[in-house]
Protein backbone atom coordinates (compact mmCIF):
# COMPACT_ATOMS: atom_id res chain seq x y z
CA UNK A 1 0.00 0.00 0.00
CA UNK A 2 1.62 3.42 -1.11
CA UNK A 3 -1.39 5.34 -0.31
CA UNK A 4 -3.00 5.16 -3.94
CA UNK A 5 -6.07 3.76 -4.66
CA UNK A 6 -6.00 -0.19 -4.05
CA UNK A 7 -5.54 -1.97 -7.13
CA UNK A 8 -7.68 -4.93 -8.10
CA UNK A 9 -7.72 -7.73 -10.38
CA UNK A 10 -11.54 -8.81 -10.92
CA UNK A 11 -10.97 -13.02 -11.82
CA UNK A 12 -14.68 -14.37 -12.52
CA UNK A 13 -15.96 -16.44 -15.27
CA UNK A 14 -18.88 -14.43 -15.62
CA UNK A 15 -18.61 -11.52 -16.99
CA UNK A 16 -22.01 -10.06 -15.48
CA UNK A 17 -20.33 -10.33 -12.30
CA UNK A 18 -16.61 -8.66 -13.47
CA UNK A 19 -19.18 -5.36 -15.05
CA UNK A 20 -21.12 -4.98 -12.05
CA UNK A 21 -17.74 -4.68 -9.74
CA UNK A 22 -15.68 -2.71 -12.18
CA UNK A 23 -18.94 -0.53 -11.96
CA UNK A 24 -19.15 -0.13 -8.56
CA UNK A 25 -15.56 0.34 -7.66
CA UNK A 26 -15.60 3.33 -10.21
CA UNK A 27 -17.50 5.66 -8.12
CA UNK A 28 -14.73 4.89 -5.10
CA UNK A 29 -11.55 6.68 -5.34
CA UNK A 30 -9.92 4.81 -3.05
CA UNK A 31 -10.45 1.60 -5.53
CA UNK A 32 -9.37 0.79 -8.79
CA UNK A 33 -9.74 -2.09 -10.96
CA UNK A 34 -6.38 -2.84 -12.98
CA UNK A 35 -7.47 -5.95 -14.72
CA UNK A 36 -9.92 -8.44 -15.29
CA UNK A 37 -9.67 -12.37 -15.89
CA UNK A 38 -12.27 -14.82 -16.44
CA UNK A 39 -10.25 -18.20 -15.65
CA UNK A 40 -7.25 -18.53 -13.20
CA UNK A 41 -4.73 -18.96 -15.57
CA UNK A 42 -5.42 -15.42 -16.90
CA UNK A 43 -5.56 -14.03 -12.94
CA UNK A 44 -2.27 -15.90 -12.83
CA UNK A 45 -0.42 -14.04 -15.68
CA UNK A 46 -2.39 -10.70 -15.06
CA UNK A 47 -0.73 -10.77 -11.62
CA UNK A 48 2.65 -11.00 -13.29
CA UNK A 49 1.95 -8.68 -15.63
CA UNK A 50 0.03 -5.69 -12.81
CA UNK A 51 0.68 -6.49 -9.88
CA UNK A 52 -2.26 -5.57 -8.21
CA UNK A 53 -2.83 -5.12 -4.21
CA UNK A 54 -6.05 -7.69 -4.62
CA UNK A 55 -7.37 -10.37 -6.40
CA UNK A 56 -11.43 -10.60 -6.07
CA UNK A 57 -11.58 -14.47 -7.06
CA UNK A 58 -14.00 -16.72 -8.08
CA UNK A 59 -13.66 -20.48 -7.66
CA UNK A 60 -15.43 -22.46 -9.89
CA UNK A 61 -13.62 -20.95 -13.29
CA UNK A 62 -12.94 -23.29 -16.46
CA UNK A 63 -9.66 -24.39 -16.77
CA UNK A 64 -7.49 -23.84 -14.00
CA UNK A 65 -9.63 -23.12 -10.87
CA UNK A 66 -9.85 -20.32 -8.30
CA UNK A 67 -7.90 -22.79 -5.85
CA UNK A 68 -5.11 -23.44 -7.91
CA UNK A 69 -5.16 -19.77 -9.24
CA UNK A 70 -4.69 -18.43 -5.73
CA UNK A 71 -2.07 -21.12 -4.61
CA UNK A 72 -0.01 -20.01 -7.33
CA UNK A 73 -0.85 -16.21 -6.72
CA UNK A 74 0.30 -16.49 -2.86
CA UNK A 75 3.35 -18.44 -4.20
CA UNK A 76 4.49 -16.50 -6.45
CA UNK A 77 6.86 -13.22 -6.01
CA UNK A 78 4.52 -10.38 -5.90
CA UNK A 79 2.29 -9.33 -2.30
CA UNK A 80 -0.93 -9.44 -4.08
CA UNK A 81 -3.27 -10.97 -1.69
CA UNK A 82 -6.43 -12.60 -2.84
CA UNK A 83 -9.79 -12.36 -1.60
CA UNK A 84 -11.91 -15.36 -2.37
CA UNK A 85 -16.02 -14.22 -3.64
CA UNK A 86 -18.12 -17.45 -3.89
CA UNK A 87 -21.44 -19.03 -3.06
CA UNK A 88 -20.45 -20.61 0.05
CA UNK A 89 -23.66 -23.04 0.29
CA UNK A 90 -22.67 -24.41 -2.83
CA UNK A 91 -18.86 -24.39 -3.12
CA UNK A 92 -17.73 -27.18 -0.77
CA UNK A 93 -14.19 -25.66 -1.80
CA UNK A 94 -13.13 -22.57 0.09
CA UNK A 95 -11.34 -24.53 2.58
CA UNK A 96 -9.17 -25.73 0.00
CA UNK A 97 -9.04 -21.81 -1.36
CA UNK A 98 -7.72 -20.97 2.57
CA UNK A 99 -5.27 -23.78 2.72
CA UNK A 100 -4.28 -21.84 -0.77
CA UNK A 101 -3.21 -18.71 0.47
CA UNK A 102 -6.25 -16.89 0.28
CA UNK A 103 -6.45 -13.98 2.64
CA UNK A 104 -10.24 -14.64 3.03
CA UNK A 105 -13.08 -15.14 1.00
CA UNK A 106 -17.07 -12.87 1.13
CA UNK A 107 -20.02 -14.54 -0.12
CA UNK A 108 -21.47 -13.10 -3.22
CA UNK A 109 -24.65 -12.20 -1.96
CA UNK A 110 -23.75 -9.84 0.48
CA UNK A 111 -24.11 -6.52 0.21
CA UNK A 112 -21.90 -5.14 -2.21
CA UNK A 113 -20.51 -2.54 0.36
CA UNK A 114 -19.61 -5.10 2.55
CA UNK A 115 -17.76 -6.71 -0.54
CA UNK A 116 -15.77 -3.19 -0.99
CA UNK A 117 -15.09 -2.87 2.63
CA UNK A 118 -13.75 -6.32 2.57
CA UNK A 119 -11.04 -5.49 -0.25
CA UNK A 120 -9.97 -2.86 1.59
CA UNK A 121 -9.49 -5.03 4.61
CA UNK A 122 -7.21 -7.05 2.73
CA UNK A 123 -5.45 -5.03 1.10
CA UNK A 124 -4.46 -3.35 4.14
CA UNK A 125 -3.26 -6.59 5.16
CA UNK A 126 -5.61 -8.00 7.26
CA UNK A 127 -7.94 -11.51 7.06
CA UNK A 128 -11.09 -11.74 6.64
CA UNK A 129 -13.25 -14.59 8.53
CA UNK A 130 -16.41 -13.98 10.27
CA UNK A 131 -16.83 -16.17 13.21
CA UNK A 132 -20.06 -17.91 11.74
CA UNK A 133 -18.78 -18.72 8.49
CA UNK A 134 -15.25 -19.96 10.39
CA UNK A 135 -17.74 -22.52 12.29
CA UNK A 136 -19.87 -23.51 9.49
CA UNK A 137 -16.18 -23.77 7.29
CA UNK A 138 -14.42 -25.88 9.57
CA UNK A 139 -17.83 -28.08 10.39
CA UNK A 140 -18.32 -28.27 6.10
CA UNK A 141 -14.57 -29.79 5.35
CA UNK A 142 -14.58 -31.84 8.58
CA UNK A 143 -18.31 -33.31 7.55
CA UNK A 144 -17.48 -34.09 4.19
CA UNK A 145 -18.09 -37.85 3.51
CA UNK A 146 -15.51 -37.59 0.65
CA UNK A 147 -12.85 -35.35 2.69
CA UNK A 148 -9.76 -37.86 4.01
CA UNK A 149 -9.10 -39.59 6.72
CA UNK A 150 -8.86 -38.07 9.99
CA UNK A 151 -5.11 -37.38 10.61
CA UNK A 152 -3.94 -37.29 13.90
CA UNK A 153 -3.62 -33.43 15.66
CA UNK A 154 -0.04 -31.70 14.02
CA UNK A 155 2.36 -31.13 16.54
CA UNK A 156 3.58 -27.26 17.30
CA UNK A 157 6.67 -26.83 19.04
CA UNK A 158 7.60 -23.19 20.61
CA UNK A 159 4.32 -21.66 21.44
CA UNK A 160 3.27 -21.71 25.27
CA UNK A 161 0.22 -22.62 26.96
CA UNK A 162 -1.49 -19.30 26.85
CA UNK A 163 -1.13 -19.01 23.37
CA UNK A 164 -2.35 -22.45 22.41
CA UNK A 165 -5.66 -20.51 24.35
CA UNK A 166 -5.54 -17.68 22.14
CA UNK A 167 -4.76 -19.99 19.20
CA UNK A 168 -7.87 -22.25 20.03
CA UNK A 169 -10.41 -18.60 20.31
CA UNK A 170 -8.63 -17.24 16.95
CA UNK A 171 -9.95 -20.87 15.48
CA UNK A 172 -13.52 -20.48 16.65
CA UNK A 173 -13.37 -17.01 15.30
CA UNK A 174 -12.86 -14.50 17.70
CA UNK A 175 -12.32 -11.52 17.35
CA UNK A 176 -9.06 -9.97 19.84
CA UNK A 177 -12.20 -7.90 22.02
CA UNK A 178 -13.58 -11.41 22.35
CA UNK A 179 -10.58 -13.20 22.63
CA UNK A 180 -9.80 -10.76 26.09
CA UNK A 181 -12.90 -10.97 27.33
CA UNK A 182 -12.32 -15.00 27.51
CA UNK A 183 -9.42 -14.96 28.70
CA UNK A 184 -9.69 -11.96 31.30
CA UNK A 185 -6.46 -9.99 29.43
CA UNK A 186 -6.10 -6.41 27.81
CA UNK A 187 -7.42 -6.21 24.25
CA UNK A 188 -3.76 -4.50 23.51
CA UNK A 189 -1.97 -8.18 25.12
CA UNK A 190 -4.86 -10.41 23.02
CA UNK A 191 -3.04 -8.42 20.06
CA UNK A 192 -0.17 -9.26 20.93
CA UNK A 193 -0.29 -12.80 21.69
CA UNK A 194 -1.96 -13.04 17.93
CA UNK A 195 1.37 -11.20 16.69
CA UNK A 196 3.42 -13.69 18.13
CA UNK A 197 1.69 -16.48 17.00
CA UNK A 198 1.92 -15.41 13.61
CA UNK A 199 5.21 -15.28 14.00
CA UNK A 200 6.09 -18.24 15.31
CA UNK A 201 3.85 -20.26 13.42
CA UNK A 202 5.06 -18.60 9.93
CA UNK A 203 1.37 -17.75 9.04
CA UNK A 204 0.81 -14.96 6.51
CA UNK A 205 -2.59 -13.84 8.47
CA UNK A 206 -5.61 -14.79 10.89
CA UNK A 207 -7.02 -17.22 8.35
CA UNK A 208 -3.85 -19.72 8.53
CA UNK A 209 -4.13 -19.23 12.15
CA UNK A 210 -7.80 -20.41 11.99
CA UNK A 211 -6.42 -23.63 9.96
CA UNK A 212 -3.69 -24.40 11.49
CA UNK A 213 -6.27 -24.10 15.13
CA UNK A 214 -8.04 -27.09 13.22
CA UNK A 215 -5.07 -28.74 12.08
CA UNK A 216 -3.94 -29.21 15.80
CA UNK A 217 -7.26 -30.31 16.92
CA UNK A 218 -7.48 -27.40 19.10
CA UNK A 219 -11.08 -26.79 17.53
CA UNK A 220 -14.44 -28.57 17.97
CA UNK A 221 -16.22 -29.54 15.10
CA UNK A 222 -19.82 -29.77 15.57
CA UNK A 223 -21.77 -32.90 15.68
Amino acid sequence: MTGGPVRVLLADDQPLVRSGLRVIMADHPDLEVAGEASTGSEAVQLVGDLVPDVVVMDIRMPGMDGIEATRLITAGPTATRVLILTTFDEDDYVYGALRAGASGFMLKDMALDDILAAVRVVAAGDALIAPGVTRRLIAEFAGRPDSAPPRPPRPVEGITEREREVLALVGRGRSNTEIAEDLFITVATAKSHVSRLLTKLGARDRVQLVITAYEMGLVTVPG
